[in-house]
């Protein structure tokens, strides 16, 4: 194991400083949760049952890492509203995708590794967890190094900024007015690793005047233009299902209900085939295409420097991918939660043989960087990666992810959710002469 010095040492030569400071406090994390939800069984036991969830310390980045960021995800959202690119997405887009019932899609979610040459953005999801966990988290910090919490992208409250988005996803659609009903919707939404997250979202919701439950989309009925749960009818679904299309079975009056436009869904199917479809990827670092949709170069710099090189996976395309399969990653079109997906250097043949079955892409693989923390005692590296929310592209919170293994996971000791510290110049964060104890 490193010592700690040549931890340091190392975090310098990769333009990545860290301290090693224990900044979360855990009482506070736990009173927060407490008080958020409203549900005293949320505190202590939902942490310790989760031990891996939250890190112990934070993520450094610095002004030219997020403002990277920032160039990408504006690059990518200029692009997205492009007809031709829309055109392109659709065409491999289910059914249920294809019209757009106004809604962008809120907690939009952009993954980053922060390479040697700048940030790269890994993938995009429509229905990312976390953020709102992020924020409490964010409030249960000691900052003990001149560096700023994770609220630094907004200059508005976040509760505020989160009730809001809600309300314009409602006019996207319906031109004016409020929802009354909101469903927060997953299967089986208690059992979720993330629950605690429904149960914030639904506090902050109450308070901005809302009804809000929190249902499992196979309960729901729906009948004359009316989508219900129980004896209530629902107006809009904050929706975090998995299944993209709305496509099984047991989703089918959720379906049917925004087939027709009765219920305001977001994200919904459309906004996920418009962003998160890993096929996308191919159009967005193919510079050739891009340059043929015309679009401005510095728009196209920005996206080919940002977004590793990504291709469709093929028969055609199988022997030269096998043979450089060490340069690769290798995801599902509709992955989520890093699901079968793989890097290159560790594909069996077997796994080869199920990708070329499956639709996947081939995406050039980008070394994450690395975290040093203390960890029972002594100095361990753990990959990083970055996450920015955003609603409408702009900035809702930051959020890193600490772990171990070939990709992004919630299982790795020492590892989990850890707020993101903005320095204020493109260096090392002051000593604050705690590293050395772990202390904070």
């Amino acid at each position: 194991m490193p010592s700690l010095e040549e931890a340091r040492v190392s975090d310098l030569q990769n333009g990545r400083p860290e301290c090693v400071c224990v900044t979360l406090d855990r009482a506070a994390l736990s009173d927060a949760l407490v008080r958020e939800t409203g549900d005293l069984a949320m505190g202590a036991s939902y942490l310790e049952t989760r031990p891996h969830l939250f890190s112990d310390v934070a993520v450094f980045i610095n002004a030219s890492q997020l403002a990277g960021m920032q160039r990408i995800i504006a690059a990518i959202e200029t692009v997205a509203r492009h007809p031709d690119y829309l055109a392109a997405t659709m065409a491999w887009a289910p059914v249920s995708a294809r019209q757009d019932f106004g809604p962008h899609g809120v907690f939009m979610g952009y993954d980053f590794h922060l390479s040697e040459r700048g940030p790269a953005l890994i993938e995009i999801n429509t229905n990312a967890g976390g953020a709102m966990l992020n924020a409490v988290l964010a409030r249960a910090q000691r900052v003990c190094c001149p560096s700023e919490p994770t609220d630094f992208l907004r200059a508005d409250p976040f509760e505020t900024v989160v009730a809001g988005m809600f309300s314009k996803e409602w006019r996207y659609q319906r031109g004016s007015g409020e929802p009354v009903s909101i469903a927060i919707v997953d299967d089986d939404p208690v059992s979720q690793y993330l629950f605690p997250e429904f149960l914030l979202t639904r506090h902050l919701l109450e308070r901005a005047g809302h009804s809000v439950c929190i249902a499992d989309p196979s309960e729901f009925a729906y009948a004359s233009g009316t989508l219900r749960y129980g004896d209530r009818n629902v107006d809009l679904i904050y929706n975090r299902l998995v299944d993209f299309s709305l496509d099984r079975p047991e989703h089918s009056a959720l379906r049917a209900a925004y087939l027709d436009g009765s219920v305001v869904v977001t994200p919904n199917p459309h906004a996920h085939a418009k962003f998160a479809d890993k096929r996308n990827l191919t159009l967005l670092s193919d510079t050739a295409q891009l340059r043929e949709w015309g679009f401005d170069p510095a728009i196209v710099d920005t996206l080919v420097a940002g977004i590793p090189a990504t291709e469709r996976v093929d028969k055609a395309s199988a022997e030269r991918l096998w043979a450089g399969r060490r340069q690769f990653f290798f995801k599902p079109a509709g992955g989520y939660g890093s699901k079968a997906a793989y890097r290159g250097d560790k594909l069996t043949k077997s796994v080869w043989a199920e990708i070329l079955e499956s639709d996947y892409v081939a995406q050039a693989y980008v070394r994450p960087s690395e975290r040093t923390i203390r960890l029972d005692g002594e100095m361990v590296k753990r990959k990083i990666d970055v996450r920015l929310y955003t609603y409408d592209g702009e900035p809702l919170v930051a959020a890193a992810r600490l772990y171990q293994g070939q990709t992004t996971n919630m299982r790795t000791a020492g590892g989990g959710f850890a707020p993101v510290l903005l320095m204020a110049a493109d260096d090392a964060p002051q000593d604050c002469g705690r590293c050395t104890t772990g202390e904070a």
